[in-house]
């Protein structure tokens, strides 16, 4: 769809205009066995439906399967991360068959091919996908910690620790779903502003249209980040490197009924002068309803979109807090 375009987002007309991201724009990695390859130890997968069915409609995917990739064969004995004299390997259970160089070098040269990648999701508990909470053994065979990273994971999030990733348990948990997918789409709509020739215009007009959506994550570094924007003689490249880091790590913070409650308060502040008494209640009864956990957040956010197509304003219209993903993904009902 063409930048700017005004969309429909419910069964009337409205004012939101969005810069749209098309499937085609975003390209997650993934570990192969969430795709339903058989490629684990066991010849077996741990297909994800919510990354195929739900959210497959919108990305597309690129399945790597590391243990694979250095070629171990399927299927195989298992392979488990095992600490001797502080020095972490992953091997077989009886020490036989180190692969820990095998996944490093793999990591690292997947890592230097991830530039057009807008997230990761990789398979839990896995010694060489895990994201966290990996097992640690020791020699004897006893855990000696759970709070390890997979090798080739390890890898890929030291390349670029902006990346949204997560882990396919992890995403059961629809806090955290809702969170990783909004980091995917604000992230990917950075990587396309950035292909396009960064200047400080671009990047004010960025910052403007995700005002609200930062304010309901961390609203200390919304302000910190308007602060930052202010510095008129900051050198762009420089200015670039600071302001998305903060931007991706405050995005990172999960909103709270709290959060949204005070950016919905904001927000129902620009239509004071156009609502009437009864309209007024009826908006201010929502918000309430949703900070007492009455409804979703969804009730209050059409509601304040009905009186953006009522009395339309251009700021408004273009805030990402309105849509930061797509609506059929039926994200803003966790809260």
């Amino acid at each position: 769809m063409a930048d700017n375009k005004i969309v429909s987002t419910n069964t009337e007309h409205t004012a939101i205009a969005v810069n749209k991201i098309e499937p085609s724009e975003i390209t997650l990695g993934i570990s192969a066995c969430l795709l339903g390859e058989q490629v684990r130890y066991d010849s077996s997968h741990k297909r994800s439906h919510f990354c195929i069915e739900e959210l497959g409609q919108f990305v597309s995917y690129k399945a790597y399967c590391p243990e694979v990739a250095i070629g171990l064969p399927i299927p195989r004995k298992a392979i488990r991360q095992i600490k001797e004299n502080d020095v972490i390997k992953v091997s077989h259970a009886d020490g036989s068959g180190d692969v820990t160089k095998a996944l490093q070098d793999y990591g690292k040269k997947v890592a230097k091919t991830i530039a057009n990648l807008s997230g990761y999701v990789f398979c839990a508990k896995s010694p060489s996908c895990g994201m966290e909470r990996v097992k640690t053994y020791n020699a004897n065979g006893h855990t000696i910690s759970n709070d390890s990273q997979g090798l080739f994971a390890q890898e890929i999030m030291r390349a670029d620790p902006l990346l949204p990733c997560e882990e396919n348990g992890r995403l059961n948990d629809a806090f955290l779903r809702e969170n990783f997918i909004l980091r995917i789409f604000a992230y990917t709509h950075w990587k396309k502003l950035v292909r396009s020739g960064l200047s400080k215009h671009k990047l004010l007009d960025f910052h403007s249209q995700y005002k609200y959506l930062l304010m309901s994550h961390d609203c200390i570094a919304y302000q910190e980040l308007g602060r930052m924007l202010g510095q008129a003689n900051t050198n762009i490249a420089q200015l670039q490197a600071q302001y998305i880091s903060l931007f991706m790590t405050s995005l990172k913070k999960i909103a709270t009924r709290k959060s949204h409650t005070t950016t919905l308060q904001h927000l129902q502040g620009y239509f004071k002068k156009y609502l009437n008494k009864k309209q007024k209640q009826e908006l201010n009864n929502s918000i309430h309803a949703f900070r007492t956990g009455l409804v979703p957040l969804l009730v209050p956010i059409t509601l304040l979109k009905h009186y953006l197509n009522e009395y339309p304003n251009a700021y408004l219209s273009k805030q990402r807090y309105f849509e930061p993903y797509p609506q059929e993904l039926k994200l803003r009902y966790s809260y």
